[in-house]
């Protein structure tokens, strides 16, 4: 037997040819996965970010500025107050325009803006959204055909609704880690604090 005609040594680490690494870089949708979720993310910052600014400013889309934060509005009365769905409608509109309903909603958008855009913290803020979107969804009570008053709801889909949608995106982000693509993730994931706690990650 030739040495061209023999295995591999034992003790030989093997190393994968030009080929395979080549074909392994180019399976479909391996490379743009990280910039996929990455845009995905930062959408998603936008939005949850544009949301705080135009209730603290009242930049005229859907808070004008006399309802502005900062001007004495309340971010959840509007919301709110008008609830007529849902086994919680009566719990959500004794909450409207309730100081620890303004701060605790505030503070959640700004939150979800800064962590999805700066990609850290993309669990924590997949949970606290979770948790702001469900209530949204509750709220708004897309299985309601009628309100309580005999109105017809704006509802065009007992089930999804974007709250649900934002909701799958968030828990998908933090699931696949989509801060470390144009993000802090990586180094976020270095520190002594979030080596410690993984879930903050």
């Amino acid at each position: 037997m030739s040495v061209q005609d023999r295995g591999p040594s034992p003790t030989t680490p093997f190393i994968p040819s030009q080929t395979a690494r080549t074909a392994e870089r180019r399976q479909p949708g391996s490379a743009a996965r990280g910039p996929a979720l990455a845009v995905l993310r930062i959408v998603m910052g936008l939005t949850f970010l544009w949301a705080f600014l135009d209730k603290l400013f009242g930049l005229g889309y859907s808070t004008s500025p006399a309802q502005a934060w900062i001007s004495g509005g309340s971010p959840t009365k509007g919301f709110l107050g008008h609830v007529q769905v849902g086994p919680m409608q009566s719990t959500l509109r004794d909450w409207a325009g309730a100081g620890w309903a303004d701060w605790l909603f505030m503070l959640a958008l700004l939150g979800l803006g800064v962590a999805l855009l700066l990609g850290v913290a993309l669990r924590p803020a997949a949970a606290a959204g979770t948790i702001l979107l469900a209530l949204m969804w509750i709220a708004e009570w897309p299985l309601a055909r009628s309100t309580s008053a005999g109105t017809a709801t704006s509802s065009t889909n007992p089930l999804i609704d974007y709250h649900l949608v934002y909701l799958v995106v968030l828990i998908a982000l933090a699931a696949f880690a989509a801060g470390d693509t144009w993000g802090l993730g990586h180094r976020w994931a270095k520190l002594d604090l979030v080596r410690r706690t993984p879930w903050l990650r």
